[in-house]
């Protein structure tokens, strides 16, 4: 019983660490493209993250001889779910601010509910669902402010970057549910196979040349490699699976609804970014049409 209980506990310390450790990862990301480019933040991030995590694999016993047979669907994975997502997410919150570019993520669940629509014959409308698909398009709308003339060209591409990487993480769900999950291969595997596979991808596309330039910021430095590769990758897939194991892929999911606000407030605080209420009520817009998708 005792032991169970400590379980309930550390999930949930668990659950809001993971949400803290992603709504932060925005300010990191913008940090970092200040010295190096978008590609080089992406490719230290999702090496530095693999080692540890393949590590793990390891040690679990994860890796079975069969699962690579299926090594085409990993390298969609790959893709659509790190070197396109982190890299859009980099290019948005390095013209964005932080805190807008980290609520806008959020939208990720809004562009699945469309995504599988179209892919999955499970997947079933609704008209509360469409209604919540509205509001939280509205909330997108409200942070990328189209209706603001002091709105630039740069502005408008990082709003488009963080909805092509929303798009993408959005549809890495539909392609692992449609090809990925019947399998039945571990989380943990499924991860390093991906973490791997993007390692590959990013050491032939990113160029190097200035890569070390992150040294020459020591809080620049420490948010790349302690914020967004250890805490914010390896050791996030880890508390994900935790916590999918111990809550539910559910309630884990629900993550999501932190993220969000962490990215605002940190991005007020720490960022020093200004934050207005047509900012807050885009996020609570967002989050409350994901909220109404993920209604039963």
């Amino acid at each position: 019983m005792d032991k169970i209980k400590n379980d309930k506990y550390l999930a949930l310390a668990a659950f809001i660490a993971l949400g803290c450790i992603w709504g932060s990862n925005f300010l990191y990301m913008r940090l970092a493209a200040h010295y190096i480019s978008p590609i080089q933040v992406v490719f230290l991030r999702v090496v530095l993250a693999t080692i540890p995590i393949v590590a793990f694999g390891f040690a679990r016993k994860a890796f079975k001889k069969w699962h690579f047979k299926y090594w085409y669907h990993f390298l969609v994975m790959s893709l659509l779910a790190a070197v396109i997502y982190y890299y859009c997410f980099v290019m948005g919150s390095h013209l964005l601010y932080s805190g807008i570019a980290g609520s806008i993520s959020g939208s990720t669940p809004l562009f699945s509910f469309i995504l599988g629509l179209i892919f999955l014959k499970e997947e079933k409308s609704s008209a509360l669902k469409i209604l919540g698909l509205i509001i939280g398009m509205l909330g997108i709308i409200l942070l990328a402010k189209p209706f603001n003339a002091a709105i630039t060209a740069t502005t408008w591409e990082g709003v488009l970057y963080m909805i092509i990487g929303s798009i993408s993480f959005g549809a890495s769900f539909i392609y692992a549910k449609k090809y990925v999950s019947p399998l039945q291969i571990s989380g943990l595997a499924l991860a390093s196979y991906q973490l791997v596979g993007a390692s590959i991808i990013l050491l032939i596309l990113t160029p190097f040349h200035g890569i070390l330039n992150i040294l020459q910021d020591k809080t620049a430095t420490i948010g790349l490699i302690l914020g967004l590769s250890v805490l914010g990758t390896g050791l996030a897939f880890l508390m994900y699976y935790f916590i999918i194991d111990k809550m539910g892929a559910v309630k884990a999911a629900s993550v999501a609804y932190i993220a969000p606000i962490v990215a605002l407030v940190v991005g007020a605080t720490l960022g020093k970014e200004p934050i207005g209420w047509l900012d807050i009520a885009g996020v609570l817009l967002i989050l409350f049409g994901v909220y109404i998708l993920k209604k039963k």
